[in-house]
């Protein structure tokens, strides 16, 4: 028996030694739905479902790396993650040499979000001078102009989350929030403190970012991504946590 435990045991060592690392980035931005983070790894989370289900696919061992957003581009760059999710095209404005885009995976849109109540719809050029939560690091084409003239000043926050929340105590009149992230933050809410989208502010297509490297499956993580959005797991995740719209284009 001890002999069999101890056959066992090498067997177990030597399959986990031969199976391909993917080392996947996680933004210190990133709050539910998205991802909760624990003991500095992620636990939960449409995302932590969706890297997950990609290592799986692959037989690959998932590495999560949590680094804060403006660290992002520099792993990169220096070979430190292998796979980025959750990413847009119109977020660079080089394509990324050493990496390959997936097909688009989720749709995302950003909107200007009030306090309860305010359910006008609101031009952001029509505010008058104030502060908006943004996140650290996230850049906003639309209000990025009205930034420049001292028009709106960005108050940031380390997370989505944050922001919310601060919106929520009332330390500013308005925030930027991606919509799926405001839907989770509502749901703890009762209806009648719900904060408002008052604008759509950008529309993205989003999808995952691999290193085109032979040390890796590269194009097994592409093949896999392409199965899981036409067997309809891409489309199961996001519904577990709420959000049937963000695995398709724009309804």
């Amino acid at each position: 028996m001890r002999r069999l435990l101890a056959l066992l045991l090498l067997w177990s060592t030597f399959s986990l030694a031969e199976q391909p690392v993917l080392r996947f980035s996680v933004a210190e931005s990133w709050s539910m739905p998205l991802v909760r983070v624990e003991n500095g790894q992620p636990v939960e989370g449409l995302l932590f479902d969706l890297m997950q289900a990609i290592a799986r696919e692959t037989g690959a061992r998932p590495e999560y790396h949590v680094l804060a957003r403006l660290r992002l581009q520099q792993a990169m760059n220096d070979g430190d993650i292998d796979v980025r999710c959750y990413v847009s095209t119109l977020w660079f404005n080089d394509r990324p040499g050493d990496f390959v885009w997936s097909i688009p995976l989720f749709h995302q849109r950003d909107v200007l979000v009030g306090r309860p109540g305010e359910s006008t719809t609101v031009r952001p050029e029509q505010l008058p001078p104030q502060a908006i939560g943004t996140v650290l690091g996230y850049t906003y084409p639309t209000l990025d102009p009205l930034f420049a003239h001292g028009q709106l000043t960005r108050e940031d926050s380390r997370s989505q989350q944050l922001a919310l929340q601060k919106l929520q105590i009332g330390r500013y009149r308005h925030a930027v929030s991606n919509e799926l992230s405001l839907q989770y933050f509502n749901q703890g809410l009762p209806a009648g403190q719900h904060l408002q989208a008052l604008a759509v502010l950008e529309e993205q297509a989003l999808g995952c970012m691999v290193r085109n490297d032979p040390a890796i499956p590269t194009q097994g993580v592409l093949r896999a991504l392409v199965r899981m959005k036409e067997a309809g797991e891409i489309e199961r995740i996001t519904q577990r946590y709420g959000a049937a719209v963000y695995s398709g284009g724009p309804p």
